[in-house]
C-alpha cells in the first residue's frame, strides 16, 4: 500500500541523499563487556534472568542501546503521529531535521526527503501486518522485544523491552512502558538518543472510529483516523485508541523531560491534546 504510489523506503536513500540514521553505531568493548558480566551475575545469582537481559542478541542489544545514549545531546527532533492533520504542514521542511516516525508513516511521500530519521513500532498488529514495509524501511528501527518473532532483525534493528509498570524511562535497556500510544515510546526514544528539544506533530489526540479502548478490530472501509486512507484500510487489525492512558503516558513524559531541563511542544494543528505547550510549526524555521 502506499500514497500516491510511494512505497516504503528500501535502501535508506532519499531526494536529498542516505539517511544518516540508517545505521547502528559500533558498540565499544567497554559496553559489551559491561553487559557480559551482568548476564552471567544475573544467570547465576538474579531471579529476573530473562532472554532480554542473558540471550546472546539481548545482550548485543542492550550494548548497542548503550551505545546510542546520547548520540544527539543536546539536539532538535521532531516525532511525528499519523493522524490527519500532518496533511496540513510541509513535512518537507523536516529534510534536514531529526525526525522520529511511528507505525505506517513511511506512506507519506515526505519521508523521502528526510536524511535523519528512526522508526519505532511495539503494537503486535501493526508489526505482523506489516512486517515486510518494516523490514524494507532505511532507517534504524526501534521495535518490541516481544514481538521480535514477526519482524526478523534485518541488521539496523533495537529492541524494546515493554513494561507493565506506568514510568518514564531514562535508560531503554532496564525496559519501558508503552503508554497505550507509539508516541509515548517514541518520547523515551527521543530522550534516550539524548536529543532535548522535542517537537510533536500529527498527534491530533481524536479518532471518528472510538469505542472501548485497546478493543481489537477490523477495519471496514476507508481510515479517516490517519493521515492516507490506506492507513488501517479494510481488513486491517487494529486496537482502538485509549487516550485516557496515553493522557497520562504523556504527563510523565513532560514531567520527566521538565526535570531534566528538557523541553516537548506540540505544534499539532487542530490537535486535541492539551498537555504540552504549543507553538506554531510555521515558527519553528
Amino acid at each position: 500500500m502506499s500514497v500516491a504510489g510511494v512505497m516504503p523506503i528500501a535502501d535508506g536513500s532519499n531526494a536529498s541523499g542516505v539517511n544518516e540514521c540508517a545505521d547502528l553505531p559500533p558498540m565499544g568493548t567497554a559496553h559489551l563487556g559491561r553487559r557480559w558480566m551482568e548476564a552471567a551475575v544475573l544467570r547465576r545469582f538474579g531471579s529476573r534472568a530473562r532472554s532480554w537481559n542473558t540471550s546472546p542478541q539481548g545482550i548485543r542489544n542492550m550494548a548497542r542501546l548503550e551505545a546510542m545514549r546520547n548520540r544527539h545531546w543536546g539536539k532538535r527532533c521532531f516525532i511525528l503521529g499519523n493522524g490527519p492533520s500532518l496533511l496540513e504542514s510541509d513535512l518537507g521542511m523536516l529534510a534536514d531535521e531529526y525526525v522520529i516516525g511511528t507505525n505506517r508513516i513511511y506512506l507519506h511521500p515526505a519521508c523521502r526527503q528526510w536524511r535523519r530519521w528512526y522508526y519505532c513500532a511495539v503494537n503486535p498488529n501493526v508489526m505482523e501486518q506489516y512486517a515486510d514495509e518494516i523490514r524494507a524501511i532505511g532507517a534504524i528501527r526501534f521495535l518490541a522485544w516481544e514481538h521480535r518473532a514477526l519482524v526478523e532483525d534485518g541488521g539496523a534493528t533495537l529492541w524494546l523491552e515493554s513494561s507493565n509498570e506506568p514510568r518514564f524511562s531514562f535508560d531503554l535497556s532496564r525496559g519501558l512502558w508503552q503508554g497505550a500510544t507509539v508516541t509515548y515510546v517514541a518520547m523515551q526514544v527521543a530522550f534516550h538518543l539524548g536529543f532535548t528539544d522535542v517537537v510533536l506533530l500529527g498527534v491530533d489526540h481524536h479518532y471518528e472510529r472510538a469505542g472501548q479502548p485497546n478493543k481489537l478490530v477490523t477495519a471496514e472501509g476507508t481510515d479517516p483516523d490517519h493521515f492516507s486512507q490506506e492507513y488501517f484500510g479494510p481488513g486491517c487489525r487494529w486496537q482502538l485508541p485509549d487516550l485516557g492512558r496515553s493522557e497520562v503516558a504523556y504527563r510523565l513524559a513532560l514531567l520527566a523531560f521538565e526535570q531534566e531541563g528538557r523541553r516537548i511542544r506540540d505544534a499539532t494543528v487542530g490537535g486535541r491534546l492539551n498537555v504540552f505547550p504549543k507553538v506554531d510549526y510555521s515558527e519553528l524555521f
